[in-house]
């Protein structure tokens, strides 16, 4: 096994974050820090330059697509996995469109989500 994937998890929503957090911490993920809005994962993630970034879609403030081109113009090859509730589809596609690898629904299925962020990492 090499290193861990450094992670980056960004969600408004303390228990969304912890769930994340577990899931990845079992299945040999390595979560480098975590963000509770915009502006905050945008400086976390030129501070810890993590693999991959799970981003909720929707937050206040910012939203997670206007993050999403934030971290994509510091750094065009960042790795973004969104994260959206049933019914969000037209901002999955925009953000699909402006550079996320791919999206987890929620509710979460571990194995799902550990599927989609070793896909996005490969």
């Amino acid at each position: 096994m090499g290193p861990k994937n450094r992670i980056l998890i960004v969600d408004d929503a303390a228990f969304m974050r912890m769930m994340i957090r577990d899931i990845l911490t079992k299945n040999n993920f390595e979560v480098v820090g975590e963000a509770t809005n915009g502006e905050e994962a945008v400086s976390k993630y030129i501070e810890l330059q993590p693999d991959l970034v799970t981003l909720d879609i929707t937050m206040p403030g910012m939203d997670g697509v206007t993050v999403l081109k934030k971290i994509r113009e510091y750094d065009p090859s960042a790795r973004v996995v969104m994260c959206s509730a049933m019914g969000q589809q037209a901002m999955v596609v925009e953000a699909i469109q402006n550079g996320a690898k791919d999206f987890i629904n929620k509710p979460f299925h571990p194995q799902k989500v550990v599927e989609i962020l070793r896909r996005a990492l490969r």
